[in-house]
């Protein structure tokens, strides 16, 4: 019974994939909605094919009535089959606002029309019997025939203009589903360098250089979505987390709970991100619990993005681009923060004091960044410069400039 159950499951699922894949194309196609609401009337098609070899037999034996009847009879029965199709057309072709415009302007000439021959210019003096201007009429008739050649111009550059967006947009569609593609199969190939047959990790020197080889070719390849998935993975799968290792095997060490012991200052990284990042445009991406320890983000665009309970400890944010991001219980530094500075070229960390342990954020842009902690608030205060001082929200008023700059 569960395997039945997950049989149908399954089933269900790929229709519901199915029917997802097939609904985008659906929107750009034509023919199909007239074909689903298209008049099937069989009788009307026979009718008209009768009609017309009626007529034409009437016309040949020069009967007028036949004739006539046969057309009237072939005109209705056309213009019921046409109609629902017309209106498919019209609906499907020509967007609400361009109907009304259509409509209005062909009352529009009717009305001038009407009140060119109504009016006075078109009676004789004295008389009330209207007296139609043919030469009018005919200089009308030109207008309405200049305006419809320009109309017919504006549709055909409107019809060129929707074929284009409707192209993007499906150009757009390919790209997203071949990135996604991209994106699987480095995680893939990820997975079987880094994972040994027992699924346990063996990163030896070699495998953790062609590791990141192939992180810095695809992350500057895909988009800020794509970055941000690539991220997520490495951070989830520590991969960017500087692991234990055996002293002699050079193999990371449990900690004794299902997972790897983690080492801040003298572990190795599986993947070391260095300045794959640097002036990356990651605006609006979900990076919450997303380990950025370390990472150079010189001048990255991380304006919208969503850091809950990101490690950013270590991390060169130099003139990035915070604004509007979302920084709730974000990991700034480590120990304190009336003793943590910025990391230094030159001096290890200590993990206990803060020293050396907090992030870079000189010059960086942190208007209207929201879940500031005060503890965040301070350090951002006193290290990030005069110049950002002025965006953080709240101010920095009591808080001392420890840059200095």
């Amino acid at each position: 019974m569960i395997i039945n159950t997950g049989e149908a499951q399954i089933s269900t699922t790929r229709e519901e994939f199915e029917q997802a894949v097939a609904a985008p194309a659906s929107k750009y196609t034509l023919t199909g909605n007239l074909e689903t609401k298209s008049p099937s009337n069989f009788l009307a098609s026979v009718v008209t094919l009768v009609a017309v070899a009626i007529m034409i037999l009437g016309l040949a034996l020069d009967n007028i009535w036949v004739g006539y009847i046969s057309a009237f009879v072939v005109l209705f029965a056309s213009l019921r089959m046409i109609w629902p199709s017309w209106g498919n057309i019209w609906t499907s072709l020509i967007p609400p606002v361009w109907r009304s415009l259509i409509i209005a302007s062909f009352g529009i000439l009717a009305a001038i029309a009407g009140l060119l021959m109504l009016s006075g210019s078109n009676k004789d003096f004295g008389s009330r019997n209207i007296v139609i201007n043919w030469d009018a009429i005919g200089a009308l008739g030109e207008l309405i025939g200049a305006l419809g050649q320009i109309l017919i111009a504006i549709l055909a550059v409107y019809v060129a203009w929707r074929q284009y967006v409707i192209s993007r947009d499906l150009t757009i569609q390919q790209n997203l589903i071949t990135q996604q593609q991209t994106i699987d199969a480095y995680f893939q190939g990820v997975s079987d360098l880094a994972l040994g047959e027992q699924g346990l990790l063996e990163d030896w020197p070699q495998e953790r250089v062609i590791a990141e080889g192939r992180t810095a070719a695809i992350i500057r390849s895909v988009n800020a979505e794509g970055k941000a998935k690539i991220l997520r993975f490495l951070s989830q799968a520590k991969l960017i987390t500087p692991l234990k290792r055996d002293r002699h095997l050079g193999r990371p060490i449990l900690d004794g709970n299902g997972s790897y012991a983690e080492d801040r200052l003298e572990g190795i990284r599986v993947i070391d991100l260095g300045a794959m990042l640097a002036c990356a445009d990651l605006a609006g991406t979900d990076l919450r619990r997303t380990d950025l320890a370390e990472a150079n983000l010189v001048k990255a665009n991380l304006s919208g993005c969503d850091l809950v309970r990101a490690n950013l400890s270590r991390a060169i944010l130099y003139e990035a681009n915070l604004s509007n991001a979302t920084l709730r219980a974000t990991k700034l530094f480590y120990g304190s923060s009336e003793t943590a500075t910025p990391r230094s070229r030159t001096k290890m960390p200590d993990y206990k004091t803060g020293q050396y342990t907090g992030v870079v954020i000189e010059n960086a842009n942190l208007t209207g960044v929201d879940g500031l902690s005060d503890e965040n608030r301070y350090y951002c205060c006193a290290w990030c410069g005069e110049q950002s001082r002025k965006t953080i929200p709240g101010g920095c008023e009591g808080i001392p400039n420890k840059l200095g700059r």
